[in-house]
């Protein structure tokens, strides 16, 4: 098996997106010594931020993930700021990327469009996370259209390096989350689910079942009454089957033809958006009583990775020539 790495970054609230996209194929595919996920913290500092907010996501994020299946004997789980040789790595190699090729990243130029003010670390941040992957020999990194592009420059650096330098950094490839990772804002159908937009749109994981319900039920649909899923011409009927889909595991097309109103749809993904969600939460909430317990169990991960990771940075310092330390 070929090893897969996964992040979430603690802004906003992880929701059903989330969820299908990269929580549950992770949860599913958990193999000693070759699954590492962690909490990206320190991507959370690209942009104006509340320093207790992001401890505070932080903490909940990893509190989610647990909650939702993800098990540290099975994975390696940790806070992404916790293990320093993601940060010693980063610098590093931005001594082999070209600024050119760092501005050219698209969630740069989409992010700090209109600001007065830009972050250097928004410019640098695919490289940090180019170093996330490299850092522990990671082949495959399931990523949607919008972080595609990241996982290229990583590819691009990797393969840069071991022919400039030394062979010491494993290429990795982007791989394609299941389809449901395309579930859509239920107030604006043709864009996708954010953990950062459109409160009303977002079906969060820890929504309890009456707000979840009214959200699905106010969900923008189509002018007329047809119940098909096609995208392009009904994204909203569309997005309630792709999220029905996801829940129960039939197909979008085979479950448009169970229906006749809209009404009928919206409850039944109603119900099966809370049969989804209810167990994550209830988990959550029982987690959330001893943080001690979830901060124990990242200090392991980290302590776990950190002698591979050490080891990585070692070899590209020996590679680059730095004099190894006393």
């Amino acid at each position: 098996m070929s090893r897969r790495l996964t992040a979430f970054t603690p802004s906003g609230d992880l929701h059903l997106g989330n969820y299908f996209g990269a929580i549950a194929p992770l949860v599913e595919r958990q193999i000693p010594g070759e699954t590492i996920t962690f909490v990206s913290d320190l991507h959370a500092l690209t942009l104006d931020h509340d320093p207790a907010e992001v401890r505070r996501r932080t903490l909940e994020f990893a509190t989610v993930l647990l909650a939702a299946g993800v098990d540290p004997d099975r994975t390696v789980f940790l806070v992404q700021s916790h293990v320093p040789e993601h940060t010693e790595l980063h610098y590093l190699l931005e001594c082999v990327t070209g600024y050119g090729q760092a501005h050219r990243m698209i969630q740069f130029k989409e992010k700090s469009r209109g600001r007065r003010q830009v972050r250097m670390s928004l410019l640098t941040y695919p490289i940090l996370m180019a170093a996330d992957i490299l850092l522990y020999d990671a082949e495959e990194i399931p990523v949607g259209e919008d972080q595609r592009q990241h996982v290229e420059l990583a590819r691009d650096l990797a393969e840069r390096f071991n022919a400039t330098y030394a062979p010491v950094l494993t290429v990795p490839r982007a791989v394609n989350p299941s389809v449901a990772a395309r579930i859509m804002d239920l107030t604006d159908p043709t864009r996708k689910m954010s953990k950062s937009l459109s409160p009303a749109g977002t079906l969060r994981l820890l929504d309890p079942p009456d707000v979840l319900r009214r959200k699905v039920m106010r969900a923008v649909t189509d002018n007329d009454t047809e119940i098909t899923h096609d995208p392009h011409r009904k994204p909203g009927i569309a997005n309630l089957l792709t999220i029905l889909s996801a829940c129960t595991g039939a197909t979008p097309d085979g479950l448009s033809h169970e229906f006749t109103t809209y009404g009928d749809v919206k409850r039944t993904v109603a119900d099966a958006v809370i049969a989804t969600t209810d167990p994550i939460r209830h988990h959550y909430t029982e987690l959330a009583r001893d943080p001690t317990t979830i901060r124990a169990t990242l200090h392991h991960g980290a302590t776990t990775a950190r002698p591979q990771a050490r080891a990585k940075v070692d070899s590209v310092k020996n590679a680059l020539g730095l004099l190894p330390a006393p």
